[in-house]
C-alpha cells in the first residue's frame, strides 16, 4: 500500500493509545456525528480532489452515489483524472476492503455544463453497515474523504448549523461555556436599548429599545423584511421534524426542557414585537448610519450609536405573517402562551394595518432610503400582497375568523403561482402557506383543491425540471443554471424544500419517493458532492470533514483578524456558518475565479472586502441558514427509526409491516384494496404490481432500498434491508 495511507494508519495507532490515556476526551470527540478516529484520519490523509461524497455520510438505508470529476473546463481545467473499472471501499480505522464498486460513466462521457467537468458515478448503496468508511483508487492512489454509515449521521451537523443564531445573537454576552475557546465575547451593542429615530434622532422621546434579535448576514444590522422567510423556515422545521431538534445545543438556554430551536426563535421574535407598534406597523430595519460605524470585531467593540427607519407596509406585512405564524407554534407551550397571545394580538393589528392600503395598490414600495445602511429591505407590490396572502392563511389557522379565510379565497387565486401555474423555489413562505390552508379546518374546499390541484399539474408537466430526481446534473443536485446567482445556496436548499412539501401534503404521491430523493441529493451537495468537494459551511474539523470553507465575510470573522480562517488563524470563524455559495454572476470580473467560471465552480473561499466583494459569494445569512436547517432536520431523527420517514399521518393511509423488512422478506398491507398498487424505487421507477386486498407481497427480488407502493386510496413506504 501506498506510503500515505501507511502513515495515516501509524497515526491512527498513536491516536487509539493515545485515548487509552485521556478517557475523558475521547468520549468527547466520540460524541461528535463522526467519531474522533474519522476526524483524525479526514485531516491528515491525502484526500483526491476527484472523488466526491458527502463527508459527513450517509443513512443506513439512503442510496450512496459517489461521483468522480475530471475536469475540463473552468480554474482545475489542467487536472485529470481517469478512475480504474474498480474503487474498493474500505472500513475505518484498519483500513480493510469491506466492498467493491464500478464507476459508470455519467452521460455517455459527456462535459457537464454547469460544472465543466466530465465523469462518473459509483454506486455503493448496497453498503448499509454502520461506520466509518473511505472510498480508494488503488490504480492512481487516489482516496475519498472519510464518511459515517448510520441512522443519524447527520446529528451534530444539525446542531453546529443551529447554533450560527447564537453567534449571530445581538446583544447578551457570549460567554466561553456557550463558545470554547475563541469565539466569546462580552455583551454588544447596547446602544439599541436607546435606538434613535431616524426622522428625529435627537429627540429622546422616540428612542426605542430595539435591542436583541439576531444580525442578519455578515453586518450588525437587524432587518425586519429579511426576517421574513428564515422565520417561516424554523417554524416549519420544528413543526416538520419536531423530532430532530433537542435541549442540547449547548446555548444559554440549553436544558431547560425544550427545544433550543425555539428558544433560538424566541430570541428574533422578542426583537420583531418590539418593532411593532400596538396600533399597528412595523419598523422597517434598524442599523448604522455611516458606512465607517460598528464595523469592529468582536460584537462588543461598537459603540457608535444605531438608528431606525420607518413604519412601512411591507414590513408590517411581513410581521403579521412571522408573529400569527409564531402564535401557532408557541401556544401549545403553557410557560409562552402569555407571549403567543401578545404576538397573536400584534399580528392582527400589523395586517390591518398594512393590508388595506396593499390592496389598494397604495403599498410603499421606496419606504427604505438607504440612509440606514446596507441592504434595500422595501419590497415591491406583487411580493407585499403574497405576504398578505400568507399572513391571512396564519391568521386564518390562529383565530378560525371567516374574515381570514375569506381574504385567502379571494386573493390566492392572484398569486404568481396560482395565477401562472408557475410553481419554483423562490416562494417558499407562500407555496407552505397555501399548501398549509388546503388542509386548514374551515378553509373553502374549492380554493384548497385548486391550489392542490394547481401544484400537482405544475409537478406532472415539470417544464423547468424543479420536480423529482434527475440525472442531468453530474453532482446530483440539478437546480437550472440561473440560479446559481448571489446566494445559491438558498435556491440549492428551496428546491430540495419544494420537493418536500409535495412529499408532505401528498401531492402527486406516486412521486412521493423521487421528490424525498432530488431532497437528500441536494443535502449531498452543501456537504461536499459539488465541484470543489467543499463543505459549504465553516470550520467543521472537528465534525470529521476533509475540507469544509475556512473564510466568510462576516464582520465579526473579517480579513485579517483573528477569525478570518479556519486553520492559518488563530480560531477562523465558528464552525456552521452556511456561505452563500457559487454565483455566475460576479461582478469583479478580473478575479477569477469566481469570475469567468462555469456556474458550479464560480465561487472562491475568501473574505475580503471592497474592491474585491467576497460578500457576493461567502457572505454567510440567516435565510441560507434557516433553509439549510430546515431541510437538514427532515433527514435527522434522535430516535433513529429504521423504518417510514417524516410523513404527514393525513396522507400515509396505509400501513407495512414488518417494516423495515426483515430476514422473511415479505410486506403485508394491513387495510383491504380492492385494487392493485404499483411499487416504485426512490427515483419514481415502476419496479413491481402489489396484488389487491391484504395478500402478503414477496420482495426477495427487490435490492436494498426505500419503496413506495400507491393505490387508489393511499400510499404505503417500506424498507428493503
Amino acid at each position: 500500500m501506498a506510503r500515505a495511507t501507511h502513515e495515516v494508519r501509524v497515526l491512527a495507532g498513536r491516536l487509539i493509545l493515545t485515548a487509552m490515556a485521556t478517557r475523558v476526551q475521547v468520549f468527547r470527540i466520540m460524541g461528535t456525528v463522526v467519531a474522533g478516529l474519522a476526524a483524525f484520519v479526514g485531516l491528515t490523509a491525502q484526500n483526491s480532489p476527484f472523488i466526491h461524497v458527502d463527508q459527513f455520510g450517509y443513512r443506513t438505508h439512503a442510496y450512496k452515489v459517489a461521483v468522480l470529476s475530471d475536469p475540463q473546463s473552468g480554474f482545475n481545467e489542467s487536472d485529470a483524472y481517469t478512475p480504474p473499472d474498480t474503487l474498493e471501499l474500505k472500513s475505518l480505522p484498519w483500513e480493510i476492503t469491506v466492498a467493491r464498486t464500478t464507476p459508470q460513466a455519467w452521460n455517455a462521457g459527456a462535459t457537464h455544463d454547469q460544472s465543466g467537468d466530465r465523469g462518473w458515478w459509483a454506486d455503493f448503496t448496497s453498503l448499509a453497515t454502520p461506520g466509518h468508511y473511505f472510498l480508494y483508487d488503488p490504480v492512481n492512489d487516489q482516496r475519498s474523504p472519510s464518511f459515517f454509515i448510520g441512522e443519524d449521521p447527520y446529528l451534530g451537523t444539525l446542531k453546529a448549523a443551529g447554533r450560527m443564531f447564537f453567534y449571530n445573537r445581538c446583544g447578551p454576552a457570549k460567554p466561553e461555556t456557550f463558545t470554547g475557546p475563541g469565539w466569546s465575547d462580552a455583551a454588544s451593542f447596547l446602544q439599541d436599548t436607546v435606538c434613535r429615530a431616524l426622522a428625529a434622532p435627537d429627540d429622546p422621546d422616540m428612542w426605542r429599545d430595539l435591542s436583541g434579535g439576531w444580525f442578519d448576514a455578515g453586518d450588525y444590522n437587524k432587518y425586519v423584511t429579511f426576517a421574513h422567510s428564515p422565520v417561516h423556515d424554523l417554524l416549519r422545521a420544528w413543526e416538520e421534524n419536531p423530532h430532530a431538534f433537542g435541549d442540547d445545543w449547548n446555548i444559554p438556554e440549553s436544558g431547560n426542557g425544550r427545544a433550543d430551536i425555539l428558544d433560538e426563535l424566541l430570541v428574533e421574535l422578542d426583537w420583531l414585537y418590539k418593532m411593532t407598534d400596538p396600533l399597528g406597523g412595523c419598523l422597517i430595519k434598524m442599523g448604522s448610519i455611516q458606512w465607517d460605524h460598528n464595523i469592529s470585531a468582536p460584537p462588543s467593540a461598537n459603540v457608535d450609536p444605531r438608528y431606525y427607519g420607518p413604519r412601512c407596509t411591507a414590513s408590517s406585512i411581513a410581521a403579521a405573517g412571522m408573529l400569527a405564524h409564531a402564535a401557532l407554534v408557541f401556544r401549545d407551550f403553557p410557560e409562552w402562551a402569555d407571549r403567543a397571545q401578545m404576538w397573536h394580538d400584534r399580528a392582527i393589528a400589523c395586517f390591518h394595518w398594512s393590508a388595506p392600503d396593499i390592496l389598494a395598490g397604495e403599498a410603499d414600495t421606496e419606504c427604505d432610503d438607504g440612509t440606514i445602511k446596507a441592504g434595500d429591505a422595501d419590497w415591491d407590490a406583487e411580493t407585499q400582497f403574497e405576504a398578505a396572502v400568507t399572513a391571512a392563511v396564519y391568521l386564518h389557522d390562529l383565530t378560525g375568523l371567516p374574515y381570514y379565510g375569506e381574504f385567502v379565497r379571494q386573493h390566492a387565486p392572484a398569486t404568481r403561482p396560482m395565477a401562472s401555474g408557475w410553481w419554483d423555489c423562490y416562494q417558499i413562505p407562500l407555496t407552505d402557506a397555501l399548501l398549509r390552508y388546503s388542509t386548514t379546518a374551515g378553509a373553502d374546499s374549492l380554493t384548497g383543491a385548486s391550489i392542490r390541484q394547481s401544484l400537482e399539474t405544475a409537478s406532472f408537466d415539470n417544464w423547468g425540471q424543479f420536480f423529482g430526481y434527475t440525472e442531468q446534473d453530474l453532482y446530483r443536485a440539478w437546480m437550472p443554471e440561473w440560479s446559481y446567482h448571489w446566494g445559491s445556496n438558498l435556491p440549492k436548499a428551496n428546491y430540495a424544500l419544494l420537493n418536500l412539501l409535495l412529499d408532505r401534503y401528498g401531492v402527486a404521491p406516486w412521486d412521493s419517493l423521487a421528490f424525498r430523493y432530488k431532497a437528500e441529493e441536494q443535502l449531498h451537495y452543501f456537504h461536499g458532492v459539488n465541484p470543489l468537494g467543499l463543505v459549504y459551511l465553516s470550520n467543521m474539523y472537528d465534525q470529521g470533514v476533509a475540507r469544509s470553507v475556512h473564510e466568510i465575510y462576516h464582520t465579526w470573522f473579517a480579513d485579517g483578524s483573528p477569525w478570518d480562517h479556519a486553520l492559518q488563524s488563530p480560531y477562523g470563524p465558528p464552525p456552521g456558518f452556511l456561505s452563500g455559495g457559487p454565483n455566475m454572476y460576479f461582478t469583479q470580473t478580473a478575479l477569477s475565479p469566481p469570475a469567468n467560471q462555469p456556474p458550479q465552480k464560480a465561487y472562491l473561499d475568501f473574505n475580503t472586502g471592497w474592491p474585491d466583494n467576497s460578500w457576493e459569494v461567502s457572505e454567510p445569512s440567516i435565510s441560507y441558514q434557516a433553509a439549510y436547517v430546515r431541510l437538514l432536520a427532515h433527514f435527522v431523527s434522535r430516535e433513529a427509526p429504521s423504518g417510514t420517514g417524516s410523513v404527514s399521518p393525513a396522507k400515509e393511509t396505509v400501513h407495512l409491516y414488518p417494516n423495515p423488512v426483515g430476514l422473511d422478506r415479505r410486506v403485508r398491507r394491513v387495510q383491504a384494496s380492492a385494487h392493485a398498487g404499483t411499487v416504485l424505487d426512490a427515483k419514481g421507477r415502476q419496479v413491481g404490481i402489489w396484488p389487491s386486498r391484504d395478500a402478503d407481497w414477496e420482495v426477495n427480488d427487490l435490492p436494498a432500498g426505500w419503496y413506495v407502493v400507491v393505490w387508489d386510496d393511499g400510499i404505503g413506504r417500506f424498507v428493503v434491508r
